[in-house]
């Protein structure tokens, strides 16, 4: 059993006890939210596939804790014109773990 799901603008293939980083979702540590945005699902070798999205699979995680990414470093540099800029981005995260799939 899996489903591929969308969350922030990615998509991410799940199974059920998986643990997972995404990016922010509104909710407080130890919330469980419902995953509205559910692409595909595999039940016994049975697949359906939404158009876009599924509405009768119902998908449900635990959000565990909010990290953040490593830190992502850039630098600009222009020869001759004394031009140095140097910057860095660490995005917030949130790990959830799947917690039920049913479809």
């Amino acid at each position: 059993m899996y489903a591929v799901i969308e969350m922030g603008g990615k998509q991410y293939r799940v199974i059920p006890e998986q643990i997972l980083y995404v990016e922010k979702t509104g909710f407080e540590k130890g919330n469980e939210i419902d995953i509205k945005n559910v692409l595909l699902f595999e039940n016994d070798n049975k697949v359906s596939v939404g158009k876009p999205i599924l509405a009768n699979v119902a998908i449900k995680a635990m959000i565990i804790d909010d990290v953040k990414a490593p830190k992502i470093s850039g630098f600009k540099y222009k020869s001759k014109k004394n031009y140095r800029r140097r910057w860095g981005h660490r995005q917030s995260l949130q790990k959830i773990q799947i917690t039920s799939m049913k479809g």
